[in-house]
């Protein structure tokens, strides 16, 4: 492509290690550059000839063997490539910290040094123009669909965090920030802050911390904000809690930027527990606070599907309500739909069958996008997915990220790998975001498309086509004048208290019926089956059954 802005790279005099060379020249590509690799061991004359013929504009070399031998070399290599430097040409070093520590001294002669300690967004940031170091709040996007954009390829990372003190959870968040690896600090906040935040009346100090930071006023969301303002500048975001909606949201929006509103559709009320609502009533309050946010531009998430999936609900009903979901989002004026798909949920599920199932939900929402809708993939693990045994966890969390890079997701949600034992300080948030990190760069050299499996499609067809006999069986139940079944709370409840969206974990619920009976099969998907005999049942029979039996 002609215009294109040029760069030569090579290891410079007897080094011959290139690989992080070539990593840098890969960065380059994606940032629009043209790459000339001279290769291994190269001599400052070839270097400096190379970088004539080709006009280059940038020049990177590579160092990693005796940090003296190096500081030598680059010495000579900065006073041959003087004139280079003064017509404006920039170089960039990258080798170990000992030799990078060598290059910085060399008067100003290097525009970047790179030690390895670098984030891969932060390459990509300097080879399109931001400076490397002293970066500044500005040069980081401070709203989700900027930052999604601005760091693609690589999907921004997410991972909760908050402790059972405000004072902890500031100086995490600071640690969190300065580590440079995350971009969206997911703060939880406990139960009483989520449910009785403006009722000081209801709340209970011995409950104080339960799930969460314990924020009770302005300030301290405030004061955690600010300890975000350093490293890589992450934006934040809270649940929309489970009571006073929108006075939550405009406190939230306020306080922490709130990067975008995170509320289910028929959950967080007396149903799970959670909020003082009934099933009908938080539906509708759901959906006033999706459209408060439409209307201010932010975008929302559904943080709904997995909640279904982690009380053991079929795959079909996990896919339903993800439609719905997107389908509401939609129809309450949200712009930017954030599509949150938990793997792992229930963790019986094999790789194959739970890819399948993501991939339907996607394609069934996918319909619903237009130049005033659009869907942003969020994948993550499942809640109740991890081992106890820290190694074994980590190794889940690799392996599941990179079946999770198979949807190309824009928001990878981090689940630390100590989920099972305790919340995460700040040190395992950090040290999740690395193993996450490794398994997403894999993946982005070159994975295999796992999607293309022949099982996987069989299975999200066979998904797609069970989740609309569902839907039409809640589109069957609305009543007289009902003009969108979907979006109307009465009926939407009623698909839950007539049991069309059940599952196990229901059972004995005063809002649920509770009469689903589900089964991990031989594919491992997650199936309805008949109650007496464990036959699987195709959803038109688990409706016809349920709809016999009152």
């Amino acid at each position: 492509m002609e215009g294109r802005r040029v760069v030569v790279a090579a290891a410079l005099g007897e080094c011959v290690h290139v690989a992080g060379v070539l990593n840098f020249l890969r960065l380059a590509e994606q940032a629009g550059w043209k790459t000339v690799f001279l290769g291994p061991a190269v001599s400052i004359e070839e270097v400096l000839q190379a970088a004539r013929a080709h006009q280059a504009d940038l020049v990177g070399v590579s160092y990693r063997l005796t940090p003296e031998t190096g500081e030598r070399l680059l010495a000579e290599f900065a006073e041959d490539a003087a004139d280079l430097h003064s017509a404006g040409v920039r170089f960039v070093f990258g080798g170990t910290p000992p030799v990078a520590e060598r290059a910085r001294a060399l008067s100003g002669f290097f525009d970047a040094v790179f030690d390895g300690s670098q984030t891969t967004e932060e390459v990509l940031a300097y080879l399109r123009g931001a400076p490397l170091e002293g970066r500044q709040e500005s040069d980081y996007p401070q709203t989700a669909v900027e930052r999604i954009r601005w760091k693609a390829p690589y999907p921004i990372l997410r991972h909760h965090f908050g402790l059972p003190t405000v004072e902890d959870t500031i100086a995490g968040v600071a640690r969190i920030a300065e580590s440079r690896l995350l971009d969206i600090i997911s703060l939880g906040l406990d139960q009483d802050a989520q449910e009785n935040f403006f009722h000081p009346e209801r709340q209970d100090p011995r409950r104080r911390g339960a799930g969460g930071v314990p924020v009770r006023t302005a300030e301290d969301l405030e004061a955690i904000y600010a300890a975000s303002r350093r490293g890589n500048f992450p934006l934040l975001r809270a649940y929309s809690g489970t009571d006073d909606f929108i006075p939550m949201a405009e406190l939230l929006v306020h306080t922490i930027r709130n990067a975008w509103c995170a509320i289910p559709l028929f959950w967080f009320n007396r149903m799970d527990g959670r909020g003082p609502w009934d099933l009908e009533g938080s539906i509708r309050e759901h959906q006033r606070v999706m459209a408060w946010y439409a209307e201010r531009g932010i975008p929302v998430e559904l943080n709904e599907p997995h909640h279904w999936g982690m009380r053991d609900a079929s795959d079909v009903t996990f896919v339903v309500s993800a439609y719905l979901s997107a389908y509401n989002a939609k129809a309450f004026g949200v712009r930017d739909y954030i599509a949150q798909m938990m793997f792992n949920s229930p963790p019986g599920l094999s790789d194959a069958m739970d890819l399948a199932k993501m991939l339907a939900c996607l394609e069934m929402a996918q319909p619903l996008e237009d130049a005033n809708f659009r869907i942003w993939c969020q994948t993550r693990i499942g809640l109740l997915s991890h081992p106890l045994d820290e190694e074994a966890a980590r190794g889940h969390l690799a392996a599941a990220t990179y079946l999770q890079m198979a949807l190309r997701p824009h928001i990878v949600h981090i689940v630390g790998h100590t989920e099972a034992h305790h919340a995460a300080t700040a040190e395992d948030v950090i040290a999740a975001c690395r193993v996450a990190r490794r398994a997403i760069e894999n993946a982005l050299r070159g994975a295999p498309d796992m999607t293309r499996d022949p099982r996987v499609q069989e299975r999200k067809e066979e998904l797609i086509a069970e989740a609309q006999v569902t839907l039409d069986a809640i589109r069957g139940i609305a009543g007289p004048g009902v003009a969108d079944p979907l979006t109307d709370p009465a009926t939407l409840a009623r698909a839950v208290t007539t049991g069309i969206l059940d599952a196990p974990h229901l059972k004995n619920n005063a809002f649920a019926r509770g009469m689903a009976v589900t089964r991990i099969d031989e594919r491992g998907a997650c199936v309805a089956v008949d109650p007496a005999s464990g036959r699987p049942l195709s959803e038109r029979e688990r409706i016809q059954q349920l709809l016999s039996t009152g």
